[in-house]
């Protein structure tokens, strides 16, 4: 972590700086309270200088509603294509989270918001970011995440497919979006796993909340091998497989992407659009190059077992926005060897691809889900 240094008065005072987005450390850091206007804390935070506000919390939110309402107020340039408008799109949403990202508030050693009428966030603190070290800095609009992935910690996400509810942790996707695991709820089995239920095995690649994992053992699966990259992921899937009572049958693992040893059924969700994410919680969506989907494909023959079949879960929405064709799709399992045996689609059902506001929407209400059955060719 790096320092950040600021004046109030004649007192130098610093402060350990903390961004999940890897933000730069702010050169430059005025003293803001419930005098400054907005439009003057805007002015500042685009030319680059941060605030750190020393006021009243709520009015702390209200500002940060005003700057955004700023942003907002700026007409969106045409597009020609869907790609323009993606890219677009993903420029506008930098400049915000970079502009926004400016009014910094101060934790304290043990992670007290010290502002009036400030809410308790020790906990949902060292949820996110792990023991308190001292004094540290952080943009609002990031501790404002953090009380919520707290908020969604507690409460859960209720998954029909399991008839509970996951426990998502701070930075790891949650599965609001209940059309994929529904997929993996009713497909149908690959005739290995029926046939020898006793010793059948699954894979779940990029376990996230463990949330298919734990739909794997509940349909019967005799042991599920659960895998992520993230630590952060790892925690949330072993604490939900805990929850939900299946330490017996699930494994988790990691980091890394495949275990060792082969499978009946492995599955895979990964991002499902090849960019950049930019926080840790978009790595869930964003992949850059589709490593992730390649890497998948490419081991996939390496760790199925005879008669065995690899579960791909991807949206169609790379190609209604022009970054990946289907024949690119098409032709990535031909070269890792793989045959489609079946394909099983769904339409989203989440509120976005009904908006008519927002800017990708052609392509989200065009979108489709898909399960994509693969067996090896070889």
């Amino acid at each position: 972590m790096s320092t950040i240094h600021w004046t109030e008065g004649h007192t130098h005072r610093s402060a350990r700086w903390h961004s999940e987005n890897a933000a730069p450390l702010p050169q430059r850091i005025v003293v803001a309270d419930d005098r400054t206007k907005a439009k003057d804390a805007y002015r500042q935070a685009c030319e680059g200088t941060a605030l750190l506000w020393q006021g009243d919390f709520h009015n702390a939110r209200r500002l940060l509603r005003a700057m955004s309402r700023r942003i907002d107020r700026k007409p969106p340039r045409s597009t020609t294509s869907p790609s323009d408008a993606f890219h677009l799109h993903r420029r506008n949403s930098s400049h915000r989270a970079r502009v926004l990202g400016k009014l910094l508030v101060l934790l304290d050693g043990d992670y007290t918001l010290a502002l009036r009428r400030a809410p308790d966030v020790r906990q949902a603190c060292r949820e996110a970011y792990g023991p308190a070290k001292g004094p540290m800095a952080v943009s609002l609009r990031e501790l404002l995440g953090v009380i919520g992935a707290h908020q969604w910690r507690v409460k859960g996400v209720e998954v029909p497919a399991l008839g509970t509810r996951v426990h998502p942790h701070y930075g790891v996707f949650a599965p609001t979006r209940g059309e994929y695991v529904d997929l993996v709820a009713h497909a149908p089995l690959p005739p290995a796993t029926r046939r020898s239920p006793a010793t059948s095995t699954a894979f779940d690649l990029g376990t996230g909340t463990g949330v298919l994992a734990a739909v794997l053992a509940r349909r019967g699966i005799n042991r599920v091998v659960a895998t992520d990259i993230s630590p952060r992921a790892l925690a949330c899937a072993r604490d939900n497989v805990r929850r939900l009572a299946l330490t017996d049958r699930i494994e988790v693992s990691g980091p890394g992407l495949f275990p060792e040893g082969r499978a009946d059924l492995i599955v895979c969700n990964p991002p499902w659009l090849p960019a950049r994410p930019t926080s840790p919680i978009e790595q869930g969506v964003y992949d850059p190059d589709s490593t992730m989907l390649h890497s998948f494909l490419a081991g996939l023959p390496a760790h199925l077992r005879p008669g065995g079949e690899g579960w791909l879960i991807l949206s169609d929405l790379a190609e209604h926005l022009g970054l990946r064709t289907r024949q690119q799709l098409l032709d990535t399992f031909q070269a890792a060897r793989l045959r489609v045996a079946d394909k099983i689609d769904v339409k989203p059902r989440h509120p976005r691809s009904k908006d008519v506001t927002d800017p990708l929407h052609t392509a989200r209400s065009a979108e489709t889900t898909s399960l994509w059955r693969l067996i090896t060719t070889a």
